[in-house]
């Protein structure tokens, strides 16, 4: 079998140099040099005060960076859970909720029992509740039947928790406040749907997405337009015994309505104007 030098001597000069290419390569990637890590050696303490100079300063992809890798290198230190909240943080802060609601819910699937947990709870929930604002603020023109409240619902949740749990808990004022909000944005989405099945004459259908509204959120003030619909319809659908009664129930909780405003002095019942 001729030897390496015979091959190579065969081989023309290109050739040769191919070769040699080829034989470095196959040799593997060792001979380059790898990318240098700026962390490499660096204490917990100073990743996590590298971290938080960085969350001051804006630079919240770097602060993940070394909260994440203080995390990896330190699993078991004082500082790893503290990473952790402060990930979640720090993705909230870049207006990324998804990465921050996940970051949260990891702390509190790792560590439900953490003196800190009520605070993932309220992250959860304010990251879910911004990331709903076009829905809650109503920023956006989009019609709101064309929006999922879901994250709306799910921030809801996260301070119901939160509340339940820990009553005496910094956040929970701000919490209970933000619900307040919620109940009644999400009853306002339930009765926007209600109308736009009116306007349609699903009459059916809006009857039962008022419901939903006077049920689930029961002392959202948009019930008021609530009742207004369900009298509305069923007076559409010759349901008259509803009708009154559902009027009825509307003159007790809503004895000042402007609907009723709306109606005097026309000789078709206030309910008729639309």
């Amino acid at each position: 079998m001729p030897s390496l030098a015979a091959f190579l001597r065969r081989l023309a000069p290109g050739g040769i140099f191919l070769a040699l290419v080829v034989a470095i390569l196959s040799g593997g990637c060792g001979l380059l040099p790898e990318a240098s890590d700026e962390t490499a050696g660096w204490s917990a303490n100073r990743l996590y005060s590298e971290a938080k100079e960085a969350m001051s300063d804006g630079g919240y992809d770097k602060a993940i960076k070394y909260f994440e890798k203080l995390e990896a290198r330190y699993p078991y230190g004082r500082y790893a859970q503290q990473a952790q909240l402060e990930v979640a943080y720090a993705y909230y802060r870049q207006a990324e909720p998804a990465s921050a609601i996940a970051a949260c819910d990891r702390f509190i699937r790792l560590h439900p029992n953490h003196p800190n947990v009520d605070y993932a709870y309220y992250l959860k929930g304010l990251a879910n509740f911004n990331e709903d604002l076009g829905f809650l603020g109503y920023v956006s023109m989009q019609d709101l039947t064309e929006r999922d409240p879901k994250a709306a619902r799910e921030s809801f949740d996260a301070f119901k928790v939160l509340v339940s749990k820990f009553p005496e808990s910094k956040y929970t004022p701000d919490a209970t406040a933000r619900m307040k909000y919620l109940v009644n944005a999400l009853a306002s989405h339930e009765v926007h749907v209600a109308r736009y099945y009116m306007k349609r004459g699903a009459y059916v259908a809006a009857i039962n997405r008022a419901q939903t509204a006077v049920k689930t959120y029961a002392d959202a003030p948009a019930n008021e337009e609530a009742l207004f619909v369900m009298i509305k319809a069923y007076d559409t659908l010759g349901m008259n015994d509803l009708r009154d009664d559902t009027e009825r129930v509307m003159r007790k909780n809503f004895p000042n309505s402007e609907y009723y405003v709306r109606g005097l002095n026309r000789t078709e019942p206030w309910w008729k104007l639309w």
